[in-house]
């Protein structure tokens, strides 16, 4: 990926990106998240073990995407680069968590999950496989998927 390439394809000019995003990864961090809500914004269906799968069927479907390959490679890059370590984790992962923090603060004010668990762990265990099965290749990254791992995970975290 290079600015060059970024211009030719959004058929903005080089100076017009540099306007807007001080180099390649944010632009492509912002792109990512962009195409990340579209498929895993927050649904708030009353229901946590619901919300969960619905984010984590998007998040899934992103991840098998081509630019959910693309966004692998920035993921391995972000472990070299400290700016796209920041930019990757401050604009992101931040916003992708808060989604978690969402559906987990409802469902624990439901009494749907235990308020004894730290909610950031709780998280990782929701979403820590799909980013797994995403870097390494290890297991399928579907909608059944995705059922499964909500449902083994919520079978510790659920009151």
């Amino acid at each position: 990926m290079t600015t060059e390439l970024i211009a030719a394809r959004s058929g903005a000019s080089k100076a017009t990106i540099y306007k807007w995003w001080p180099n390649k990864y944010t632009v492509a961090v912002e792109a990512f998240l962009s195409q990340m809500l579209a498929e895993a914004a927050d649904p708030d269906t009353g229901s946590a073990r619901e919300d969960f799968c619905v984010v984590l069927r998007g998040l899934m479907h992103f991840y098998t995407t081509p630019s959910g390959r693309l966004f692998a490679q920035l993921v391995g890059e972000a472990q070299f680069d400290p700016l796209v370590h920041d930019e990757l984790r401050d604009v992101l992962i931040h916003s992708r968590r808060r989604v978690g923090r969402a559906i987990w603060d409802r469902g624990v004010a439901r009494g749907e999950l235990r308020a004894d668990v730290d909610p950031e762990i709780a998280i990782d265990i929701v979403f820590g496989p799909a980013m797994y099965r995403l870097l390494t290749g290890s297991g399928a990254l579907d909608a059944s998927a995705a059922e499964a791992i909500v449902t083994t995970a919520l079978s510790g975290l659920s009151v």
